[in-house]
């Protein structure tokens, strides 16, 4: 019996020491800088499915720090020069049809995107989970053949979110995400983001793929697969400004 007691001790104590040396922080705002680093610039292609249509966007993006991105559509045509800004808490939509400049009310964040699943809030990347939620690991070990961590955030009172409830599931080995599960202020699933494809880019291993799929559309994704991207490169503050938003 004591050497049972023994090995339960042993065990309780190696889980726990396990535990104790995951970061959750650091996992977090990983994930939230995944596609940024200090600098970023890149070249995305976004596939919106609905049930009526489809459509394929090709994009330009830049990003500098947690607060400074560029988003530009290259094509098709009739789309091309539709743009979007974030400036610190500031964000801007540009329309070259009409020449004019949107800025986008904060009330207005978790609006889509150009029509497709994600919001302004997910391009821009405005929030973060660190600040904006209330964290804590919920399971680790195997999960569908895979070794996986899974972090539960729950929104602090005074966070302007959506989201009821945000599951993050990431490898065990590497802390790269495997997918965002979220739900809203009723706690129903809302949607999931897959990430897959992963590979190294420009020295860093990332998902390739990202794949947003509404729960409430059965048969509907929106997919950005990352063409090629270029961290830490030397970009100006003054890039991102108005004139650059409809140049």
């Amino acid at each position: 019996m004591k050497k049972i007691l023994i090995i339960i001790f042993l065990f309780i104590f190696i889980s726990t020491s396990k535990a104790d040396n995951i970061n959750p922080e650091k996992i977090l705002n990983n994930i939230d800088d995944l596609y940024r680093s200090n600098t970023s610039h890149g070249i995305i292609t976004l596939s919106v499915k609905t049930n009526n249509w489809q459509r394929t966007l090709t994009m330009e993006q830049w990003s500098k720090g947690e607060n400074n991105s560029l988003i530009k559509v290259l094509k098709p045509k009739k789309e091309k020069g539709l743009a979007t800004l974030r400036v610190d808490k500031n964000v801007w939509n540009y329309m070259p049809k009409v020449k004019r400049v949107v800025k986008i009310p904060s009330s207005m964040m978790s609006s889509s995107w150009m029509g497709s699943h994600f919001t302004n809030d997910d391009l821009v990347k405005q929030s973060r989970m660190v600040d904006d939620y209330i964290f804590s690991i919920t399971y680790e070990g195997i999960r569908d053949v895979e070794e996986v961590i899974e972090i539960t955030c729950l929104p602090k009172k005074e966070a302007a979110v959506v989201w009821g409830k945000v599951e993050v599931v990431v490898y065990a080995d590497n802390h790269i995400p495997l997918r965002m599960i979220y739900y809203d202020e009723d706690l129903l699933l809302s949607r999931t983001l897959e990430f897959t494809n992963i590979q190294k880019m420009d020295g860093k291993m990332i998902p390739v793929l990202m794949s947003i799929i509404p729960a409430d559309e059965p048969g509907e994704s929106t997919t950005i697969k990352w063409e090629e991207i270029k961290f830490n490169i030397a970009i100006d503050d003054e890039f991102f400004s108005l004139r650059k938003l409809q140049k």
